[in-house]
């Protein structure tokens, strides 16, 4: 029995501590450290609710090389459960260099790889009947899982009384909508965030972006904002929160870090304001240090941090 499922992106992410400027073509441009990391919405989120002490389960796929056997053995370390990994012949572990620069947004250079082989047929009945929570990262970075996979997967899932979770990642300006309409009636929980709304919708405003969503069928969806917060539609609830603040390193897993805290919330009962209240938390505590889960608050700091820091939240006409 597990109380969540992550499916989706796992990724071997290469990445520098920040240096201070691009390098110059054929420039050496030296770093105080090169990482070897696990990555990806599904890899990223497992993680991060290991750690925070949930029963958690990913289902992905790999290959069979040396960075496939790096993500299995890394979150098998975590505390993930990993039978769900899928060893795939003939492809490479999908990968991504991740460029970090003092002061600006990350750059992300990116091989799909064995994510490339998964559709969902790797998510069984079985497995549905046996958790609580189902999340799925990485929609449109997987070109095998179709609208019509997820829709399949997120009615079976509501069948079973498992709450459903999408998370995508957007590679450039194309018609998504028409995929959303299809997925979103069976989505719990949409959590986009605003960059990637913004190429999906054409809207520039978060409220904006949320509407649309929510006209689309999303019981709740969220917009993460990075550094202002979330805006967010659930029922008749209009949010607008603001993140905590500080000390930030590297934005790299805070919006999977946010997910895993908001699971958290859901798997404990909490309402909407406590769920986002934990997750802008957990995602603030992952921006603190270089990679997508080392800095991520662990169980009795995140309730430590809780205890004297507390989310502003206001309502949105």
């Amino acid at each position: 029995m597990l109380d969540c499922l992550c499916a989706g992106l796992a990724v071997a992410d290469h990445l520098c501590i920040p240096v201070s400027r691009m390098p110059r073509a054929g420039e050496l441009l030296l770093t105080e450290r090169l990482e070897l990391q696990t990555g990806g919405h599904a890899a990223n989120v497992s993680t991060d609710l290991a750690k925070l002490g949930v029963r958690v389960g990913i289902s992905a796929r790999i290959g069979a090389d040396l960075f496939g056997r790096f993500i299995r053995e890394r979150l098998t370390q975590s505390g993930v459960q990993t039978e769900g990994l899928v060893e795939t012949p003939g492809v490479d572990t999908s990968g991504t260099l991740i460029i970090n620069v003092q002061g600006e947004d990350r750059r992300f250079i990116h091989a799909i790889g064995a994510n490339g082989e998964f559709d969902g047929t790797e998510i069984t009945t079985e497995q549905l009947k046996s958790i609580r929570v189902l999340y799925v990262g990485g929609l449109y970075a997987l070109p095998k899982l179709s609208a019509t996979a997820i829709r399949q997967l997120f009615q079976n899932a509501r069948s079973a009384g498992v709450a459903t979770i999408l998370d995508v990642v957007i590679p450039g300006p194309a018609d998504y909508l028409s995929t959303l309409r299809e997925v979103l009636p069976w989505t719990d929980v949409f959590l986009p965030n605003n960059d990637e709304a913004e190429i999906i919708t054409g809207q520039h405003d978060p409220h904006s972006q949320a509407k649309i969503f929510q006209q689309l069928g999303a019981k709740t969806t969220i917009i993460t904002c990075g550094g202002a917060g979330t805006v967010v539609l659930s029922g008749t609830d209009r949010i607008r929160t603001q993140a905590f603040p500080v000390n930030f390193v590297d934005g790299t897993g805070s919006g999977d870090a946010f997910a895993a805290g908001y699971i958290l919330g859901m798997l404990e009962g909490a309402e909407t304001l406590r769920c986002l209240e934990i997750g802008s938390a957990l995602g603030a505590s992952c921006v603190r240090r270089t990679g997508a889960s080392a800095g991520v608050f662990t169980r009795p700091e995140l309730d430590e941090f809780l205890q004297v820091n507390h989310m502003v939240s206001t309502k949105i006409a």
